[in-house]
């Protein structure tokens, strides 16, 4: 089975058009968004329309737990912020329910999928390096674990020095993100993985950039988040 993972969209649905298309191309068995489908972008419910239709399966992220009002919205930014109290105005109660509807954690195909970590999910910690993902391994009831939130894409084994999916070696897979990358490269991030040859691999995308920032600015949203989608930041 081929298992598309897409994480981070954030409301930007130029982005997740694109990576969509794309995956249509690919023989992909399932779409699972790792979430935070919405926040800091100017078309939410327009990306959980799609995510809706095109994902087989989605878990919350913490913008996503923001919107629903599981989480205080001092949880984010200052941009953030002022992102999520309009995207709050604008979400239609059907795609808020659904939203409420989402898993924090899901186990499919022998992975684990989780928006930051199968370790205390609802702390929305970042892992960010080898040390931090201790706990994360101990936590692991599966080889593989897919997460998103840094929006860094990334492979981390329990065993260091591998860097190839391996039978046998438990794996934190981070599959970056596609509204908003932040490892200094613009261009949207995904995975793809097949259960059947045990293999992972990272797709790095164009998209309409221009198209994103303009409907940011359109709808008088703090023009930082349109400008670091150029910067990859």
């Amino acid at each position: 089975m081929r298992i598309a993972i897409i994480s981070d969209i954030h409301a930007n649905l130029p982005a997740l058009t694109a990576a969509l298309g794309f995956l249509q191309h690919h023989q992909i068995d399932n779409i699972v968004c790792l979430g935070d489908i919405v926040g800091y972008g100017a078309q939410p419910n327009e990306c959980i329309e799609l995510v809706r239709q095109q994902c087989s399966h989605a878990v919350l992220g913490n913008h996503d737990a923001v919107a629903i009002g599981s989480l205080p919205l001092n949880h984010l930014n200052a941009p953030g912020k002022a992102a999520m109290r309009w995207t709050m105005e604008v979400l239609t109660k059907d795609n808020t329910q659904y939203l409420a509807s989402l898993p924090l954690l899901l186990e499919h195909e022998n992975a684990t999928f989780v928006h930051a970590s199968p370790f205390k999910p609802e702390f929305w910690t970042y892992i960010d390096s080898p040390f931090k993902a201790k706990d994360v391994f101990a936590a692991m009831n599966t080889e593989l674990c897919f997460i998103g939130h840094t929006h860094v894409p990334g492979i981390l084994c329990e065993k260091p020095g591998y860097f190839q999916l391996r039978k046998g070696f438990r794996f934190l897979i981070n599959v970056g993100s596609i509204g908003q990358p932040r490892d200094g490269n613009p261009k949207l991030s995904l995975g793809i993985f097949d259960s059947t040859d045990w293999t992972y691999e990272n797709y790095r995308l164009d998209y309409d950039i221009q198209r994103a920032a303009d409907s940011i600015t359109q709808n008088r949203l703090p023009s930082s988040l349109s400008r670091r989608l150029f910067q990859g930041m």
